[in-house]
């Protein structure tokens, strides 16, 4: 079967499994929802603020507060996209149809990466506007130096959770197992990891921890980081193709 032939089979998996877009239409909500919360929240304590709090304090990122609950959901779309076929045996038919494994995962993978990259960016820029707009003299601009930056890496911070996803489920062939450890992984150990003295150079390297500083404009004080926006965003995707890497190898190696 061609590629493009695969690809739009791949389009019509996607849209037609309800799951996957409503997980994609939850991230969109919570992500901008809960990001004017919190920037409102935000805006309204900045009097209370001490003097190294104001000196940290970063309009732009506050917006994306609400990506750090919406990117479970962006776990989620991933995994499913995935791990799907293979909860249903489907995943015999499909590589009936598609002997070429490589050419099955890619075409997978490329539409399900177009489209939360789509959905990642609109998210990102409607967060922002939204964000800001309830912040008052607070507000960053989007001309800001360093804004335009954080706003475009947010939503690649978003495709890129999803992406590692897929490749972690190609790996793992079930939803289930997929999700009991991204989800304890992004939203426990990373963090856990991150915010212990003892342990906090490991957690830096961790891909949800390394990305996050793409959406930071004002770095706080006394952050001692090795690497910028863009280091933390390569170290994030050297982990996705990594995930990527794997779930291609076992997938050639495996019965269906």
């Amino acid at each position: 079967m061609a590629a493009t032939q695969v690809l739009r089979s791949e389009w019509t998996k996607i849209r037609s499994v309800s799951s996957t877009v409503w997980t994609l239409g939850l991230a969109v909500v919570v992500s901008i929802g809960l990001g004017i919360l919190i920037s409102w929240l935000a805006s309204n304590d900045f009097d209370n603020l001490g003097a190294k709090d104001r000196m940290g304090f970063d309009a732009t990122a506050i917006s994306f507060a609400g990506m750090g609950l919406g990117q479970l959901a962006m776990i989620v779309f991933g995994v499913l996209v995935v791990a799907n076929e293979y909860s249903t045996g489907m995943i015999r038919t499909s590589l009936s149809a598609v002997p070429q494994r490589g050419t099955f995962l890619f075409c997978k993978i490329a539409v399900a990466t177009l489209l939360a990259l789509v959905v990642g960016l609109i998210t990102a820029f409607i967060a922002f506007f939204a964000g800001q707009s309830v912040m008052g003299e607070h507000k960053a601009s989007i001309g800001d130096a360093g804004v335009l930056r954080a706003v475009i890496g947010a939503g690649l911070y978003m495709t890129l959770i999803a992406v590692f996803s897929m490749g972690v489920a190609a790996m793992l062939r079930s939803p289930m197992l997929s999700l009991g450890i991204l989800m304890p992984f992004f939203f426990l150990i990373s963090n856990i990891l991150g915010n212990v003295s003892a342990t906090e150079k490991i957690g830096q390297f961790l891909p949800d921890q390394a990305g996050l500083k793409i959406m930071e404009v004002v770095s706080p004080v006394d952050d001692d980081t090795p690497y910028g926006p863009w280091g933390g965003f390569g170290i994030m995707a050297l982990w996705v193709v990594a995930a990527l890497i794997g779930g291609y190898v076992l997938l050639k190696k495996r019965d269906a």
